[in-house]
């Protein structure tokens, strides 16, 4: 996919992040930042705060202490949040740990080629084991390792999920304030909204910029065109009221990108108060487990700069590692099931059988794709519309996602039909019905997780996503997007097995991992609705591994949310 964009607010911030480790002086900042269109006074305001953040957190690392307040596993979308509200209250010193490198890179702030990040450095590479419900595949499972967690590395979609999401949690959880009303003013107050008003919906001022993908593609309203014609309801928001209702939509997708740059958790939450002397961000800290004492969380061990440091939590300990590392981590400090915990020596804390159990994620499957007669030179982040639809008319809300790509989003089986006309119709389950889960494969903290995703293993996901596959042809082969469409590559005509088997071979992630250490009130829970971990104290869980089930749609905001909600809960 070709970059569009101005890539100036992409090079500022790679200087920023020269800046900050020390590879530019103030005046060579200043004199770049001016060239990508900064003013030369806000530039050096700028200089300023990074060069503060760098002395104050290498003067932080020189000096580490042996205890903190609050220790916080994670700098990913809930993990920067609860550090930045924490750090807030000055009297709390507060350490963030983080296994990943730095965010200010090139590769990270460009948003058109976003997926190149999967498989680098900033992504911990992740694959789920072989499934006959795939056809044997094993597919990648991307989660970001760096600054800002896979905030850094994910599609940058602003997708809050539906009001039946929430309201869904509250009655899991036992408690309201997980309630479409008090998240509704979360996200209200979180919001710097930079779109259609809509106030009862909507904030502005907050710290999280979003807006409507800017000036899309023709070939993003050619697809809503399609969709209206097919008798969808086009939508000013993709939040907002079409995710209150239960018929369904389309919009131009909302997006965490401003002057052509990636907006991530890091830069919204970390990098405004990193200057801040009870803050602590250690980068390429390696968390091994959670020290337990009794039933009481006191402290972490982690490898940092070569070295294995133990540092001790005054207060709690907060795991944000993301739906693959928290219950790994949570296994390896001794709370899981007991069985599988003692067949590799850990000794057991909690006996909590759901630590790793009721994994979800998101599945697209990847190839409904058209020929163009021209190259498709993607913007934005190259999905610029969106419509959430139902694969069956008797469901109260919207089970599918799908959403319009601007080049040939095709999984590893179908690489020979990628090419620079190719565009394609993408269509998610927004509310799977399969469930996978995780294993250790070892008491070692650097074995990955065995992660068995069970993708579409339930034969209902199967059907939905035959259905979507019918609502994606007929808008992209409609009278609307036909300027576009010089001829449909795949799926055809294709139906019955031959159809399943392409399901198979071309459905892929959207790396929305979650609910493997589910909050709720049954056995297979792991945390209370105040996010705390059973039967251990001063120890909870604030990341997408949380929720009971996965939200409609992409599951950045909701993680977001998640770390706001924690924020609240610690200072109630």
């Amino acid at each position: 996919m070709t970059a569009h964009t101005d890539l100036n607010g992409v090079m500022l911030g790679v200087l920023e992040g020269q800046l900050y480790k020390g590879e530019l002086t103030k005046q060579a900042f200043i004199s770049a930042a001016v060239i990508t269109g900064v003013p030369a006074a806000t530039a050096a305001d700028l200089a300023d705060k990074y060069l503060a953040i760098s002395a104050n957190q290498e003067a932080r690392r020189a000096a580490l202490r042996p205890y903190y307040d609050y220790i916080i596993v994670g700098a990913g979308a809930a993990g920067a949040v609860v550090a930045r509200r924490l750090a807030e209250n000055r009297d709390a010193n507060v350490l963030l740990l983080e296994a990943g490198g730095d965010d200010l890179t090139e590769s990270i702030l460009t948003t058109e080629t976003w997926f190149f990040n999967q498989g680098t450095p900033a992504d911990w590479q992740f694959a789920a084991q072989p499934s006959p419900s795939v056809n044997g595949r094993s597919i990648a499972q991307a989660m970001g390792k760096a600054l800002g967690g896979s905030t850094s590395i994910n599609g940058m979609v602003w997708a809050r999920g539906h009001k039946d999401d929430f309201d869904g949690w509250a009655k899991a959880a036992g408690d309201s304030a997980w309630s479409y009303d008090h998240i509704l003013g979360i996200y209200r107050r979180i919001e710097d909204w930079h779109g259609p008003a809509d106030p009862l919906r909507r904030g502005t001022g907050g710290e999280v910029f979003v807006q409507p993908a800017m000036n899309p593609h023709p070939l993003a309203h050619a697809f809503l065109a399609g969709a209206a014609s097919r008798g969808f309801s086009i939508h000013d928001d993709h939040n907002g009221e079409l995710q209150e209702v239960g018929s369904g939509g389309g919009a131009v997708t909302n997006v965490r990108i401003r002057d052509g740059r990636r907006l991530n958790s890091a830069a919204s939450y970390l990098y405004p108060v990193m200057d801040r002397p009870n803050l602590t961000v250690l980068t390429s800290a390696y968390v091994n487990r959670v020290i337990v004492d009794g039933q009481v969380a006191v402290g972490v061990e982690f490898a940092w700069q070569g070295q294995v440091h133990t540092i001790r939590a005054a207060s709690e300990i907060v795991l944000s590692a993301g739906a693959f590392q928290t219950p790994k981590l949570l296994m390896l400090s001794g709370i899981g099931e007991r069985a599988h915990l003692e067949s590799f020596g850990i000794p057991v804390i909690s006996d909590l059988p759901g630590v790793g159990r009721n994994m979800q994620d998101h599945p697209i499957f990847s190839s409904v794709l058209w020929e163009a007669s021209e190259p498709i030179i993607g913007r934005s982040n190259g999905a610029e519309a969106n419509l959430f639809a139902k694969s069956n008319p008797d469901l109260d809300v919207p089970d599918l996602h799908i959403f319009n790509v601007e080049g040939p989003y095709v999984s590893e089986r179908n690489l020979q039909f990628a090419g620079p006309n190719v565009w394609s119709i993408s269509p998610a389950l927004a509310r799977p019905k399969s469930r996978g889960y995780l294993r250790l494969k070892s008491a070692d903290s650097r074995d990955a997780v065995e992660i068995n995703a069970n993708m579409i293993g339930d034969v209902r996901d199967l059907e939905a996503l035959r259905a979507a596959i019918v609502i994606s042809r007929e808008i992209g082969n409609s009278a609307a997007m036909s300027a576009y469409a010089h001829r449909e590559i795949l799926p055809v005509d294709a139906a019955g097995e031959a159809l399943d088997n392409i399901i198979r071979d071309s459905v892929t992630s959207m790396h929305h991992a979650s609910g493997t250490a589910k909050m709720g009130q049954d056995n297979q829970s792991v945390v209370d609705g105040h996010l705390r971990v059973y039967g251990v104290k001063n120890l909870r869980v604030a990341d997408a591994s949380i929720m009971p089930t996965i939200t409609t749609g992409n599951t950045q905001a909701p993680s977001i949310l998640i770390g706001e909600r924690m924020a609240e809960i610690l200072s109630a």
